[in-house]
């Protein structure tokens, strides 16, 4: 079963799949050069922006202690899960004519990497993956934040520190959010044996674990193909492929781990005092992660603002998709930590980028993002209650000349852009109020109308030449999408739409902006991968899912037509437990009833909630379960086999930019 659980829970396992079928494949490189146009409107930015204040390339270097030469990490099987080689080319300080040279400087400033000294026991690894490790000096071990997204990684990286630091042991681990990338490589830090016997504390904030199994597991293999846009992961590492993601480079290949949390962070001034170091939280949920929290150490005058405030606009929205997040409780959550720690803080850290130091530049950096994500808030809604659309509010909102001078305030990651967009989903939904945008014919069907009351397709292809040599990109692209659309196997149009595409990649600022035109520039010209992705649902995570969630996951994969005029029910009992499960299939619909007893059904399953997730993520067969005893079935067993039968398993590999 192909489910990408979590974008971010598994994303790297997935591209490293993808990256070794993609070598086997010896896909083409990318590489067209950047027409007059793009090559003027990226000289423009350098006239743009303050290129002569290099403050950011002190401070990403402050505090440097060592690193590992070349930067590359291999896993048990001597396979690289990391490697920092492929961008060698990013050591030219000037940028070529095809990336935007402010996006330049943001993936030049992400190679910076190895063991830095924050303040007094205060450390980060840093380049290691796309996230940052802290690890913290405890009065008798360590205490490590965000321990990267692969084992093989965040071991390097406390490695890295016990080499030229202490060999205290871990005496605890703390996840400021619920994102693949701040937990997943907690087993190459500490085991699970360790936690269980508290020799080691987990920390995260409230309804981490709920948020970090389920927030993809629902759209998750939509999410995981739309993440091989975000990420860029197909595209060759080269000024004219992938060079960024703004965030980092990239994300780990290793197989990402989860231990659960022994403490949870439950409220806003919560304080906890762990081997010595003091901690106060600023519960933050719904900001850049549904489960989120900032940490202050007042020891250290230190502020770890997890990944609410970093040398980018974020994402209120993500390209690779997921639920829409909170503007609102974004500025608020900043606020706090000025009204709380504004006075007294003297260095801020983030999970992601280089620290800040200095309680003026601090106080700058979170009043100034504070400000932004308030702006965007209330400027869009400001505008929409205008009666203007998403569309249009997105054109016509642009940051004041006081937040968007600012280098942390440009659009490596997130965007004003699309960010505005989010907002107006966020209140108003996709439906912009026009009747004529209620009902619209699906993609190809509108398409072949564009093409035909256009004049034909070699009649618009004509036309869009001339376009593209004016440079009008963003029409081009919308123009020859439609011819596409209308007929995928036009090779000329996608050869146009394709050389459109990478010229728009070339000019953004944003990074997962660049690698979505140039992922959708590479699919037109060499098809659409034809890369098989295992199941990737590993174990921890399989384990940490609920009842409710493999329930849920189970309906949403039921195939509707399959399921028509069926009717089932089964019964879920697990060992230990008096309230069982009550599925009843119905309307081609799945419903599941806890504690509901049904009269007569037509079969009974016992199992634990951790041996059935394995058989519906594909992790072990029904009669393999059967067999070793961990599952029973009795009653009708052809009605267990049934339903599974019905179960839609999903490819991840399916078309973007063709129909």
């Amino acid at each position: 079963m192909r489910k990408k659980l979590l974008v971010l829970l598994c994303l790297a396992f997935m591209l490293a799949c993808v990256t070794a079928a993609a070598a086997a494949e010896k896909a083409p490189v990318l590489g067209k050069s950047a027409t007059d146009k793009t090559k003027a409107a990226n000289a423009a930015i350098l006239k743009k922006l303050p290129f002569s204040n290099t403050q950011d390339f002190d401070d990403a270097n402050r505090g440097f202690i060592a690193t590992i030469p070349d930067l590359v990490i291999n896993d048990a099987h001597g396979h690289p899960v990391w490697n920092l080689k492929d961008y060698a080319f990013l050591k030219q300080e000037t940028a070529p004519d095809t990336v935007n040279p402010s996006l330049w400087r943001q993936s030049r400033l992400n190679m910076t990497n190895g063991l830095f000294k924050v303040v007094d026991r205060v450390y980060q690894i840093r380049g290691f993956d796309l996230s940052n490790m802290t690890i913290i000096e405890g009065d008798t071990g360590l205490i490590l934040i965000d321990p990267l997204v692969s084992p093989e990684t965040s071991k390097a990286g406390l490695d890295l520190y016990r080499a030229h630091g202490t060999d205290k042991p871990v005496v605890a681990v703390i996840y400021t959010h619920s994102h693949i990338d701040h937990y997943g490589g907690v087993k190459g830090v500490t085991t699970e044996d360790d936690v269980k016997a508290g020799k080691v504390k987990i920390i995260a904030p409230d309804k981490f674990l709920e948020e970090a199994v389920s927030e993809n597991v629902y759209a998750g293999t939509a999410m995981g193909r739309r993440a091989l846009y975000h990420t860029g992961a197909l595209l060759p590492k080269s000024p004219t492929g992938q060079v960024d993601d703004g965030l980092g480079k990239t994300a780990s290949l290793g197989a990402s781990t989860l231990i659960a949390p022994t403490d949870t962070v439950t409220a806003t001034g919560q304080k906890m005092t762990v081997d010595g170091v003091d901690m106060e939280f600023i519960l933050a949920p719904g900001t850049e992660a549904p489960a989120e929290m900032l940490i202050y150490f007042p020891q250290f005058k230190l502020l770890d603002a997890a990944e609410d405030c970093t040398h980018t606009v974020h994402n209120l929205y993500t390209l690779r998709g997921a639920q829409v997040r909170d503007a609102k409780n974004w500025w608020k959550s900043l606020n706090t930590a000025l009204v709380l720690y504004g006075t007294d803080v003297q260095a801020i850290i983030a999970q992601h980028h280089w620290p800040m130091w200095g309680n003026d530049r601090v106080n700058a950096i979170l009043v100034s993002q504070r400000d932004m994500y308030k702006f965007i808030h209330d400027q869009t809604l400001n505008l929409a209650n205008k009666g203007f659309t998403s569309v249009e509010i997105a054109e016509r909102l642009t940051l004041p000349a006081s937040l968007a001078g600012q280098w942390w305030n440009r659009d490596y990651y997130g965007s004003v852009n699309h960010d505005a967009k989010a907002v107006y989903q966020r209140y108003l939904g996709w439906y912009d109020g026009n009747p004529s945008n209620l009902y619209v014919l699906p993609p190809v069907d509108s398409a072949k109308k564009y093409v035909e009351y256009m004049g034909g397709a070699a009649a618009i292809t004509e036309k869009a030449k001339k376009d593209f040599a004016a440079g009008n990109y963003r029409w081009v692209a919308e123009v020859m999408n439609k011819v596409v659309f209308a007929d995928p196997n036009n090779a000329a149009a996608k050869g146009l739409l394709a050389d459109t595409l990478e010229q728009l990649g070339y000019q953004t600022e944003n990074g997962t902006w660049r690698n979505n035109f140039l992922q959708g520039a590479f699919e037109l010209r060499n098809g659409t991968p034809k890369i098989k992705i295992p199941g990737v649902a590993t174990p921890d995570v399989v384990k940490a899912m609920s009842p409710d969630m493999l329930l849920d996951y189970m309906g949403i994969r039921l195939n509707a037509a399959k399921a028509e005029g069926k009717v089932l029910t089964i019964a879920w009992m697990q060992p230990g437990q008096d309230a069982p499960y009550a599925i009843e299939l119905q309307n081609s619909a799945l419903i599941y009833t806890q504690g509901k007893k049904l009269a007569s059904p037509g079969a009974t399953i016992t199992a634990a909630s951790g041996d059935l997730a394995e058989v519906l993520m594909g992790q072990a067969s029904l009669s393999d379960k059967i067999k070793d005893g961990s599952l029973a079935i009795s009653g009708n067993g052809n009605a267990v086999q049934e339903l599974f039968s019905l179960l839609d398993e999903f490819e991840l590999m399916f078309n973007i930019v063709t129909p």
